[in-house]
């Protein structure tokens, strides 16, 4: 850190500054979250784009802001219809802290978003990331806001070879920002270094050329840039092989459960489902963990189907049957339930499940 501290000395800040602020000034991209400074829609923007491509988030986030157009509405939201309309998002666990964070600022700060890192940070799912693009983008303070591209740019700027995955090197970046961000458009210098990673700094073939700081880049200077940042591996994902079944009943209804309280995917709905492994007869363990879980005694008809869904720390084969039951197998709960294949859509499910949906339901030679 003290060897950062003198390049800083001797940094042409305002230099920096200038070049960046006026670069994204006349580069930045049209994006719908960039269209309102209103700290509600920031900070929905912001953690919606936490580990999402910005492409994919565009037409969330438009659909989102439709639905819950205000704080007040969001807060007043029933958690199904939230989840519903985050489906496909993934790490739904944000949308729940979202919601958790916006009925207290409606409760405790009479719905208005917090304009102190400290009472930001205190609110549920926001970290130092979110709490610096609030601040800076939607009430104008000159605060760090940290995420992988900065570090990437930042990496490069200093020659900075810290492992930007370790938790405490966030630390040093924002330390640097503190005195690096501009004090007259905090918002526009944030941005435009988060822009600046995203579509010139890029982790491989970087655009140097096209860089309003290259001359300011100790990396370029020295032809090192390809070589950061320095960045560990992340451990390989587990796989996990799986038997899932699209029951149907005489009824034109197909059975849902919805996932556990707590954990992965939680509180989602999906088509019944268990772990096993490549040696097993998959239709006889659906069989029994039908009569020993649900309750019923199915006829588990032909693999429809296989599904490959990968998290960031798992991947889950999925082989999908299809099943049929007589009559109803009253099991009716607030868990589990028989829908009407044509009202399924209304129920959120994750991505592998949606596939099945997809495949299995709206598929009219299988339907």
């Amino acid at each position: 850190m003290q060897v950062i501290q003198e390049q800083l000395r001797d940094f042409d800040v305002t230099g920096f500054q200038e070049n960046l602020v006026n670069w994204f000034l006349e580069n930045q991209r049209a994006l719908p979250w960039r269209e309102s400074k209103d700290p509600y829609r920031v900070w929905v923007s912001e953690i919606m784009l936490q580990q999402t491509r910005v492409d994919t988030v565009i037409p969330y986030y438009q659909a989102f802001i439709r639905e819950f157009p205000t704080l007040e509405a969001l807060a007043e939201a029933e958690e199904d219809q939230i989840l519903k309309a985050w489906e496909g998002l993934g790490y739904y666990s944000r949308v729940r802290n979202l919601q958790t964070a916006v009925k207290e600022v409606v409760e405790k700060y009479e719905g208005t978003v917090p304009n102190t890192r400290e009472e930001i940070l205190s609110l549920r799912g926001v970290g130092p990331y979110t709490a610096g693009a609030i601040l800076s983008i939607a009430y104008g303070k000159a605060e760090p806001a940290v995420d992988g591209n900065v570090m990437r740019v930042l990496s490069r700027v200093f020659i900075i070879e810290e492992d930007i995955a370790k938790p405490a090197t966030r630390k040093i970046f924002e330390g640097i920002l503190y005195d690096l961000v501009s004090k007259e458009n905090p918002s526009a210098f944030n941005q435009g270094l988060m822009e600046l990673g995203a579509l010139i700094c890029t982790p491989t073939s970087p655009g140097c050329l096209l860089c309003p700081v290259k001359v300011r880049c100790s990396a370029n200077q020295k032809g090192i840039q390809a070589e950061l940042p320095i960045k560990s591996k992340k451990k390989k994902q587990t796989v996990k092989q799986m038997a899932a079944i699209v029951l149907k009943n005489q009824y034109g209804e197909v059975l849902i459960e919805k996932r556990p309280e707590t954990g992965l995917l939680a509180r989602l709905w999906q088509f019944p489902n268990m772990e096993t492994t490549g040696m097993d007869d998959q239709r006889k363990l659906l069989s029994e963990f039908l009569v020993n879980d649900f309750e019923i005694g199915a006829e588990v008809g032909r693999a429809i189907q296989h599904v490959e869904h990968v998290f960031s720390h798992l991947v889950w084969n999925i082989t999908v049957f299809e099943g049929q039951v007589k009559g109803r197998a009253n099991l009716e709960s607030e868990t589990r339930k028989w829908v009407p294949t044509d009202s399924i859509e209304k129920y959120a499910f994750p991505v592998s499940h949606q596939k099945i949906i997809q495949h299995s339901l709206m598929d009219s030679s299988l339907a």
